[in-house]
């Protein structure tokens, strides 16, 4: 793979769909997605509410289960893996940022990053010292021991990050990381990202803001479950 030429996307959906409910009471809230994301990528994914993006993004990052259609994760195919096999792919290859920070509150934010690395088999040694080289990339050494409530909102949202790329991923899917900040603290953060992939990291981001999605490289935008645009700026 000298050239590169010969490594697959890191994620693919084909013919994704995804229906709530059955009968007349169906609802259909994805309808037939192909997209596929290569490598190193920062991937915006926007749309009203209700188009679908943040469902797409649940069955990307294996979260969920599509109704029909295939989701890839670095050339494997994801349908037929049981809950076990989708948990070590998920925890292997996937970090997962979210609107809200969902940091456990009794823990520091070194221990709330350290949790992912020790649910890997890390010991606790290898873990704090990952959890404090990632805190100290995000400027969070001098927090590494605060509890989140002794953080603001864009400090507990970057050690969210921190916790998402713990593991080393190969792809950090956000659900509208920015949308709980005020201004300042959300374009503090997006410059997060921005950093995390010019360093190749592939990044796939649902988001309202129109104008953080036109400073990513790629824009998709959705519609009703549908994809209506697809441009790479």
């Amino acid at each position: 793979m000298g050239d590169g030429a010969a490594a697959p996307p890191i994620l693919e959906a084909r013919g994704l769909g995804r229906t709530l409910g059955a009968g007349d009471a169906a609802t259909r809230i994805l309808d037939g997605i192909d997209l596929t994301v290569p490598r190193g990528q920062f991937v915006a994914l926007t749309g009203a509410s209700g188009s679908g993006k943040s469902t797409l993004l649940y069955l990307l990052g294996c979260l969920d289960r599509p109704s029909e259609g295939e989701v890839i994760v670095d050339g494997r195919a994801t349908s037929r893996l049981d809950d076990d096999a989708r948990a070590r792919l998920r925890n292997q290859k996937l970090g997962f940022v979210f609107q809200f920070h969902f940091l456990l509150p009794e823990f520091t934010a070194e221990e709330n990053v350290m949790i992912p690395l020790l649910q890997a088999g890390r010991s606790t040694e290898e873990a704090r010292a990952r959890a404090h080289e990632v805190l100290a990339r995000l400027g969070l050494a001098e927090k590494a021991r605060r509890r989140p409530s002794q953080l603001s909102g864009g400090e507990q949202q970057r050690v969210s990050i921190a916790r998402a790329l713990s593991n080393r991923p190969e792809v950090v899917l956000a659900d509208e990381p920015t949308g709980n900040l005020d201004s300042k603290n959300a374009e503090n953060v997006f410059q997060v990202f921005t950093e995390i992939a010019a360093s190749g990291l592939t990044i796939v981001m649902v988001t309202h803001d129109v104008g953080l999605a036109d400073r990513t490289t790629r824009r998709v935008e959705m519609k009703d479950g549908r994809i209506i645009g697809d441009r790479v700026h």
